[in-house]
């Protein structure tokens, strides 16, 4: 139903949670603490494992280590990582409902040449009593992600037509309890 796979294997941990901490550690600039991973998921025969770490002196770093899998599905290939920073953190802004990152992992042409882009978006509900996660895109769900301990990973058209992708967390009987843009309100 939605682009893509959803989330296939447990958040990392043992000897593959060392190897993808070893990749994303080289790959932030930065002394980092210990790394949130988040579910993973799979669009386009590639694999993304977002992840954030507290940043020595503040701010924090965020990204992914993404991968191919060979044609069993069992070794993981070709390696990716992407790692940013940024000094706006939840800590620092209690008001914050959803924790949110995104990377623009693609790009997506439409018809009569309308253009958007396939964006990751990860985050962590910080509000209690969260069941699911989706993107919104205009009237239109895009995708959804059920929460692992708070943490969840979505992938989503996004600049399309005029319309920007929104985050929307869900309690267990379907009710909304929290909304926020990818974009700074102007």
């Amino acid at each position: 139903m939605f682009a893509a796979e959803p989330p296939q294997e447990p958040l990392p941990y043992g000897r593959w949670g060392e190897a993808l901490t070893e990749r994303f550690a080289a790959a932030a600039d930065a002394e980092i603490g210990e790394i949130a991973w988040f579910p993973d998921r799979t669009w386009n025969g590639r694999t993304y494992v977002p992840a954030s770490a507290p940043a020595e002196g503040g701010g924090e770093v965020f990204g992914y280590v993404s991968y191919t899998r060979d044609h069993e599905g069992a070794q993981a290939a070709e390696f990716l990582v992407e790692a940013d920073f940024t000094e706006e953190t939840a800590a620092s802004n209690p008001d914050w409902t959803l924790d949110l990152s995104d990377f623009e992992i693609g790009h997506w042409r439409g018809p009569e040449g309308r253009r958007g882009v396939i964006t990751l978006v990860w985050g962590e509900a910080l509000v209690p009593n969260g069941v699911a996660a989706t993107t919104e895109l205009g009237p239109t769900t895009t995708d959804q992600c059920t929460l692992v301990d708070d943490r969840f990973t979505l992938v989503s058209l996004d600049g399309y037509t005029g319309d920007y992708v929104e985050v929307r967390l869900y309690g267990a009987r379907g009710a909304e309890l929290a909304r926020e843009s990818l974009y700074e309100e102007e």
